[in-house]
């Protein structure tokens, strides 16, 4: 089973679809289709929260991904320390147009959080079993 693979990504509003091409394509190199969907689509919220509030101006992002024990982790590193603006899952009003994406991440992955990233910063990360280990723990 591979290991990891990162990717460095620019401080532009087209690195978020980037990023999620470079996880696809990562899962797929892989082997690993179940999960691929979930991962994309946290991997366009946690890029885009990132680049609109993550990260210091200037400064892009990284998005790690590794697979390990029939799991996949999927991390994103920006440049501003938690103390910033700790990600949190928010409450939004049916008519607000954003605040969604952590409830997003929060509903499809397997577990979430946030580390700091040294010397700074912080990490969003969140895991996905991968179909593997989803059929080994399903009921017969």
């Amino acid at each position: 089973m591979p290991d990891a693979k990162q990717k460095y990504f620019e401080p532009r509003p087209e690195s978020v679809r980037l990023a999620r091409e470079f996880a696809v394509t990562t899962l797929n190199g892989w082997g690993l289709h179940g999960p691929a969907d979930d991962v994309r689509l946290c991997v366009s919220e946690l890029a885009s929260n990132a680049f609109t509030h993550g990260s210091e101006p200037g400064h892009g992002f990284l998005v790690r991904l590794e697979a390990a024990d029939d799991i996949v982790r999927l991390e994103v590193h920006d440049s501003r320390p938690r103390s910033h603006q700790q990600p949190r899952v928010a409450h939004p009003a049916d008519t607000d147009t954003t605040g969604r994406g952590l409830r997003i991440v929060s509903v499809l992955a397997d577990g979430w959080g946030v580390e700091d990233r040294r010397p700074l910063g912080k990490i969003v990360w969140s895991l996905f079993k991968t179909a593997q280990h989803q059929e080994e723990v399903q009921p017969c």
